[in-house]
């Protein structure tokens, strides 16, 4: 089963949207529409009558640019829950309370991000990185265990590094840990022409290495294309 992306050409390359019963994650550098298309994501949902669980780790929820995207917004945050973590130790706590709380009123649940907060801690407690890790890896798995045993979709957004082995390219923060977990994971690139790129990295059933173009715009985003190496699935 899936669930619609908010966007037509991204369920075009994904078969039809989001798999319901694993953790999808969109990953890419600042400013290359993770939350745009997060925020996409749950416009059918909450139109649905569904609720849908957005845990913002960022502040990066703008009600101003929902109201850019669904003119029934108002709608769309009637059927929305918001948790706001401040700090590595709440999202765990955040996460620990979904496995007991989600039933089936609850159609989505989004984490933007989940790298935030691990980085600050990583930062402040550098010497404790294996315990930190540990409690990542455990985030993850209550997050996996809620998608297959209530089939509810998991979106989460996370942020990147560069890979200084291998120039252009880039690493998932939380490296194998957000590897691993998720079944789906889609890499967003901010091309020369200021557009984006969404490449599949990772899929149960589709082949890896698929990708769209599109644009950010007002209303969300729109399918585009380069002068070179355009692909639209």
């Amino acid at each position: 089963m899936r669930v619609a992306t908010g966007s037509k050409i991204l369920d075009k390359m994904l078969g039809g949207g989001y798999e319901t019963d694993v953790v999808n994650t969109i990953y890419g550098p600042a400013g290359s529409g993770k939350t745009v298309l997060a925020m996409l994501c749950c416009l059918g949902i909450a139109r649905s009558g569904k609720k849908v669980v957005y845990i913002d780790t960022e502040n990066s929820f703008s009600v101003e640019r929902l109201k850019q995207i669904a003119p029934d917004y108002e709608k769309i945050l009637s059927n929305m829950v918001f948790l706001k973590p401040v700090n590595f130790s709440e999202q765990k706590t955040s996460f620990e309370k979904l496995r007991n709380l989600v039933n089936d009123k609850i159609g989505l649940i989004v984490v933007d991000t989940i790298a935030m907060l691990y980085r600050i801690e990583l930062g402040q407690k550098a010497s404790e990185f294996y315990d930190i890790n540990s409690s990542l890896g455990k985030q993850i798995s209550y997050l996996s265990e809620i998608a297959r045993k209530k089939n509810i979709p998991i979106l989460i957004t996370n942020q990147v590094y560069a890979d200084f082995e291998k120039k252009g390219q880039v690493k998932l923060v939380g490296g194998d840990i957000l590897k691993y977990g998720s079944k789906c994971l889609i890499e967003l690139q901010i091309t020369p022409q200021n557009n984006r790129r969404a490449i599949l990295k990772k899929h149960r059933s589709i082949a890896q290495e698929k990708s769209i173009y599109f644009k950010i715009v007002e209303g969300g985003v729109i399918g585009t294309k380069e002068e070179k190496g355009f692909k639209l699935f």
